[in-house]
């Protein structure tokens, strides 16, 4: 490393440099004044650090050399006088890595792209010897990145003046066990490789320190955790510009005719049971079963009966025998896969580093699983050993997605209620299949409910809505963990298998569950409005819910929310679509019907149409209002790490 001064004030060092390093492009320079080979380097100034390029022409020792300070707006600062050389070529790049996104290599580690915060491409560097991986290691060893673990060539550039705001709130806040500085950078970088483990174990925590051990003194320090609690879900992501502002679901607020009654009905018993079956065990009248279980539930003595029909463990319309003969089939299959984890050696663990970090994860889970069940309650549960071997086996199972923090709230009701192994894992795989895209890593999934979310609730109720973006909570984050784990830690366990059963009748439309999220803040408005809160106290206010909302109450209310919707005269599309309505392909609500049809291969970037295939060489995608929502949703399944 040496030292290298600049303007005669700012003394900058070189902390890394890389010869023979090709400018390929700049977003600033025309294409004839790249092409030029130079050296590359990480620098540490006063004022932050940077990436440099210096071409091989200019002398490093020269006091009157030209420097181009590049910055995102795109402006060039010249910091010394003298003669301007007419070629672009001759001037040295510095690049402020705080005005950096992220980065990726490609083309077989020759190629290093730079992407800046609008996720546009600023510049490219190539490496004649294929050894781009030096400099990133350099530069990852002096700047705090996160790979992501979708594209394991792509790195997320964190910024350095908000890791420190997290590391003091948390440190303040107190309610981290583990060494504060590690944990924050941990919380930080994690977000975005492990975004449901993270946020899901800060949301614990979180919530403990705020319904059992806060104390006066932690207020100020818990608006400020909610506030980066905030910024993680709305700015480290790679597409961040994407708000209210520059995106809205409808144009036109429907009118919605009276809200009518949705009165609940009884649960479905053993005799109705037995009278929709056929000699052979066929279960007939499928539908008139799920409606009777919408309306009611299952009564409790045969649920354990119906579930593996709900989630699809058992087909409706087997036999008796078609079900004895799928159980031994199924009992071999768990049994054969839950020898693969069983038979790992620990040589082989040593040298399987996601396979040991799914363990890891579920084994501290599994311990504190609703361990204030009786079911899972006391020291060396056997029930405990049940959970976690349910878990390593679903790992094997799909060990594309693994675990994820949240899987073990899923499974425990399920568990509790079959008891048989076997049995709570095929129910599980089921149940998975409904909800995996929440647990999706590039977080898609769970975008994709949270924007349908604020779509209805614009519908349903315009003045909350609006309320909510004027209170910076449009995104609508508040609402996150009710649908990760479908309102697991806001019911109690009879509570929570009733709503399941109720959701897995797909009635009366495929996402009654956001219908839910509507309902329960419909009757929690006045208090949100008349309160005047903002994003914390709304965060504190929904957290403060759990197990304190009427079940019943809550499903009668989204019920005649939907019949609301289905009586408008004129419905927008995205609503429309939401509630699994055709769309009327009308493009004055904002919705390109081909493209939410067909889910083009292309979308708009800075006023251009790319493929997908570009898009590898590109990172994350600028949007606009006039793309539509289909564009918007099509564009996060392409780039969300």
């Amino acid at each position: 490393m040496s030292d290298i001064s600049d303007q005669g004030e700012n003394v900058c060092q070189e902390l890394y440099s890389h010869h023979g390093v090709l400018l390929k492009h700049h977003k600033d320079f025309k294409e004839e004044d790249t092409q030029c080979p130079g050296t590359l380097s990480v620098i540490d100034c006063n004022n932050g650090k940077y990436i440099e390029w210096k071409p091989t022409e200019v002398s490093v020792d020269s006091d009157d050399q030209e420097w181009a300070m590049v910055t995102t707006g795109g402006r060039r600062t010249r910091t010394t006088s003298g003669s301007v050389d007419s070629q672009t070529r001759s001037r040295p790049l510095r690049i402020p890595i705080s005005e950096l996104k992220s980065f990726r290599v490609t083309k077989r580690g020759q190629q290093l792209t730079f992407m800046q915060n609008e996720g546009v491409v600023y510049c490219i560097f190539f490496f004649h010897n294929g050894n781009a991986d030096c400099f990133v290691n350099a530069l990852r060893g002096n700047v705090k990145t996160a790979m992501s673990r979708k594209d394991k060539n792509l790195y997320m550039i964190l910024n350095q003046r908000e890791s420190q705001v997290l590391d003091r709130s948390f440190a303040e806040l107190d309610i981290f066990t583990e060494n504060k500085s590690d944990y924050v950078w941990k919380f930080v970088k994690d977000f975005h490789s492990h975004p449901y483990e993270t946020t899901m174990g800060a949301f614990s925590k979180l919530t403990d320190a705020w319904l059992y051990g806060r104390t006066t003194a932690d207020k100020r320090m818990e608006d400020e955790v909610a506030e980066l609690l905030h910024r993680s879900w709305t700015t480290d992501e790679p597409i961040n510009n994407v708000g209210p502002d520059e995106y809205e679901v409808i144009g036109t607020v429907p009118v919605l005719p009276p809200r009518p009654p949705a009165p609940r009905g009884n649960p479905l018993t053993i005799d109705q049971w037995a009278r929709y079956q056929d000699e052979e065990g066929r279960v007939r009248e499928v539908d008139t079963v799920k409606e009777i279980i919408f309306r009611g539930g299952i009564a409790p003595g045969l649920r354990y009966e119906v579930w593996k029909y709900l989630l699809g463990y058992y087909p409706w319309d087997s036999t008796s025998v078609d079900r004895q003969n799928l159980r031994k089939q199924k009992t071999e299959e768990y049994f054969r896969m839950k020898l693969q984890w069983r038979t790992i050696s620990p040589a082989q663990e040593e040298r399987f580093a996601d396979f040991r970090d799914r363990k890891s994860l579920i084994e501290k889970d599994v311990n504190r699983t609703d361990r204030t069940i009786p079911f899972f309650a006391g020291e060396n549960n056997p029930n405990l050993q049940l959970l976690y071997d349910i878990l390593m086996t679903y790992v094997m199972y799909n060990f594309d997605l693994g675990y994820v923090q949240g899987m073990s709230d899923l499974l425990s009701p399920i568990l509790c209620l079959m008891t048989n192994e076997v049995d709570a894992f095929w129910c599980f795989v089921g149940f998975m299949e409904r909800v995996s895209r929440n647990f999706d890593l590039d977080q898609s999934g769970m975008k994709q409910q949270l924007g349908e979310l604020q779509c209805l609730l614009s519908a349903v109720d315009p003045e909350l809505s609006s309320y909510i973006h004027q209170r910076d909570s449009g995104n609508m984050f508040f609402c996150f963990r009710w649908l990760l784990v479908l309102f697991k830690r806001e019911f109690s366990q009879s509570a929570i298998m009733k709503l399941w059963e109720v959701l897995w009748t797909d009635l009366p439309c495929p996402n009654f569950h956001l219908l839910l999220c509507v309902a329960i803040l419909d009757t929690e408005k006045v208090t949100i409005m008349e309160g005047n809160y903002g994003f914390t106290e709304i965060l504190k206010h929904i957290n403060d819910l759990s197990l304190k909302i009427d079940l019943n109450a809550t499903i009668s209310k989204a019920e005649g929310i939907y019949h609301q919707l289905m009586a408008a005269a004129q419905l927008p599309d995205p609503v429309r679509l939401i509630i699994g309505l055709e769309p009327l392909g009308d493009l004055g609500n904002g919705v390109n019907g081909s493209l939410s049809q067909d889910r083009s291969d292309s979308v708009l970037t800075n006023g251009k149409s790319i493929d997908s295939e570009e898009l590898d060489s590109m990172g994350a995608v600028t949007l606009t209002a006039s793309m539509g929502e289909a564009a918007y949703d099509c564009a996060i399944h392409l780039n969300y790490l």
